[in-house]
């Protein structure tokens, strides 16, 4: 199904009139995403922005500045112009996370982004390469347990949701494995791939393409029971780890200062493209749930809350920069 004429024409109606006088947008919109393209970042992005694009009349362009678990892109964002034409693809890790892993962050997540909307949610998925002996989470604990240290398992940074999953299921198992980032999740993926790396807590849009390709093999996903999304995959409660429930979530975010029209506007168009059934076809394809927020108040409450979750975590673990 597609969205008839007259209620597109009507959305870009509200659009064009939450954005007032200043005529918003009137030239591309870039979004920056702090991961390489072909990551799980990057897929949601693509998806959500394409039909954006459409319903704001203007294109919106990814900008991909990876690194530094994500906060060089973050840093740009912050630094850019509050006009609603330089965006950024965000989680968690704004609200303190990036602060307490990169010394040299000057951005606040409090004070120096506005919260748009959240855009999706998914569990993640663990993965190993095909050629690794364990077949099952269980024994997966087994072997890390036998030898402290020795299993490897890649992120996509240091710090980034990708690490922040596998060291809060050290803790939840008991067990102690070596962490190796890379930057970004198709260079995480491809070293577990290729050998050079045993294990990887992986996003979907990321995992489920080389898995289906034979490339690595999913023992289980990160929430406790069972996803929908994954009906046919083990829950981490099921694998044996019990108390250990993980998700991750992408969201929009703009640098403070910006005109609350402009807000609004980027907000309408977030949850029209979000309630899209192509869209949401398409995010559940790659292993992610459309999950529009339900006002600008709502997600800003919501992303300070997780934000705080996020911070929590990383001093429990004492994660810490290699």
């Amino acid at each position: 199904m597609k969205l008839s004429h007259g209620i597109a024409a009507a959305t870009l109606t509200a659009l064009c009139t939450a954005a007032g006088a200043q005529g918003y947008p009137n030239r591309p919109i870039t979004l920056v995403v702090g991961f390489p393209s072909g990551g799980g970042a990057d897929t949601v992005a693509r998806i959500v922005t394409d039909k954006m694009g459409k319903l704001l009349g203007q294109p919106v362009v990814i900008d991909n500045r990876p690194g530094a678990g994500t906060t060089i892109g973050s840093d740009f964002v912050a630094r850019a112009a509050p006009d609603g034409y330089t965006l950024l693809l965000g989680s968690g890790n704004l609200y303190g996370s990036d602060q307490l892993l990169y010394k040299s962050v000057k951005y606040d997540g409090a004070r120096s982004f506005v919260p748009i909307s959240r855009w999706s949610s998914a569990p993640m998925l663990l993965a190993v390469n095909q050629g690794f002996k364990t077949q099952s989470v269980q024994e997966l604990v087994a072997e890390a347990r036998k030898a402290p240290g020795k299993l490897t398992y890649s992120s996509s940074g240091t710090g980034v949701i990708t690490h922040l999953a596998a060291l809060s299921f050290e803790q939840a198992a008991g067990v102690q494995m070596l962490h190796v980032p890379y930057k970004g999740g198709a260079p995480s993926l491809l070293a577990v791939a290729s050998g050079d790396v045993q294990l990887t807590f992986g996003t979907p849009p990321s995992v489920l393409p080389m898995a289906q390709g034979g490339k690595l093999r999913v023992l289980a996903v990160t929430s406790a029971a069972r996803s929908p999304l994954f009906p046919d995959t083990p829950g981490m409660a099921e694998a044996g780890v019990k108390g250990y429930d993980f998700s991750f979530w992408f969201g929009l975010f703009a640098p403070a200062g910006v005109p609350p029209e402009v807000a609004q506007a980027l907000f309408d168009a977030s949850v029209a493209a979000l309630k899209d059934p192509e869209v949401k076809a398409r995010l559940e394809k790659s292993g992610n749930e459309s999950a529009p927020s339900a006002s600008l108040a709502e997600f800003r409450a919501w992303a300070l809350d997780e934000g705080k979750k996020s911070k929590e975590l990383t001093v429990r673990s004492g994660a810490s920069l290699e």
